[in-house]
């Protein structure tokens, strides 16, 4: 575990966006329901270890202080702008739709649950870690496989990032992950930032597509922006060039729904394409690397093309 740990802080650790600029102070603190990571004294966001089956993290503020991820179903407030739709969209959260076929993304009967078994490590510093490990259950609590997640937080003047490692992990028998849309990686991104509302949003990847043109394409990164209380701000994901089927596909809604999936195929490109289906044999692992970037304006102004050039050179240094 201390190699897999060393090789993720040589990638993500010490980044910085502009030059210049100082990294702020995080905190990551143990909490009633999980763990909360400050910036400075001010929440960042919270790891919470079971919202409908699964940890997530909520709430997520980005660098002016406005929540970018819907509020529900786990804030008690109706927030405005937001679609009460797709209970199983919490946030930022990770999962899949077909897994030894059982389904961990909905939250529907019989789905599969995702538990927390503990925490490896919590420490603040120049950037905040967070080291967890945790079981999938059927509905039946039988172990079908486990994970290992290492999150990493950190911010700057005018922005804020979470680096994400999950190895997931094949110790009781053979995985297969499934073709289908229905995961990975997902953000719910706060509800006027939307693409499909007035004055709405916008979704931009790597290769210049557009909104709804973006969904089901690979790419490098994908940028999700639009207006939040009176600013416009965005979320990126950047893949991890290392990352299993590195530049993944992208299950990206102009309703909200921002999900890097790299099993899909089928339903991304069509029924006569391989299948995306893979199955990871009894005892190896499969590593999947995002980072998730919340910035002031659109991917021009985040500078997510110079984001991503930073995370592929970091990439290409690791060992």
């Amino acid at each position: 575990m201390l190699k897999r740990i060393c090789t993720i802080a040589a990638i993500v650790l010490g980044y910085t966006l502009l030059p210049h600029t100082h990294a702020a102070e995080v905190k990551v603190e143990k909490s009633d329901q999980g763990a909360k990571v400050l910036i400075g004294d001010e929440l960042f966001t919270e790891y919470i270890t079971d919202s409908g089956g699964k940890p997530v993290l909520w709430p997520v503020i980005g660098p002016t202080g406005k929540a970018m991820t819907r509020s529900y179903p786990i804030g008690e407030e109706q927030v405005e702008g937001e679609r009460r739709d797709h209970i199983h969209h919490r946030s930022i959260w990770f999962t899949h739709g077909a897994i030894n076929g059982v389904d961990f993304w909905a939250e529907s009967e019989d789905h599969g649950i995702t538990k927390h078994r503990e925490f490896v490590t919590l420490k603040g510093g120049d950037q905040g870690l967070i080291i967890t490990r945790n079981d999938w259950l059927d509905a039946d609590g039988k172990k079908v496989m486990e994970d290992e997640r290492t999150l990493v937080f950190g911010a700057d003047e005018q922005h804020r990032w979470i680096d994400f490692q999950i190895n997931m992990i094949a110790s009781e028998e053979n995985v297969v992950f499934g073709d289908t849309k229905e995961g990975t990686f997902g953000v719910r991104v706060a509800g006027t930032m939307k693409a499909d509302s007035e004055p709405g949003g916008h979704i931009v990847n790597s290769r210049g597509q557009t909104d709804g043109q973006a969904w089901g394409k690979p790419a490098e990164w994908v940028d999700y922006h639009g207006p939040v209380e009176g600013e416009h701000l965005g979320v990126a994901i950047l893949n991890h060039p290392s990352s299993f089927r590195f530049p993944t596909y992208w299950h990206v809604r102009t309703y909200g729904l921002f999900a890097a999936n790299p099993f899909g195929l089928h339903d991304f490109r069509g029924a006569d394409t391989p299948s995306g289906e893979h199955t990871l044999k009894q005892g190896e692992t499969m590593t999947l690397r995002y980072r998730v970037i919340l910035h002031q304006g659109d991917e021009k102004a985040g500078r997510v093309a110079e984001a991503f050039d930073q995370y592929r050179q970091a990439a290409a240094a690791s060992p």
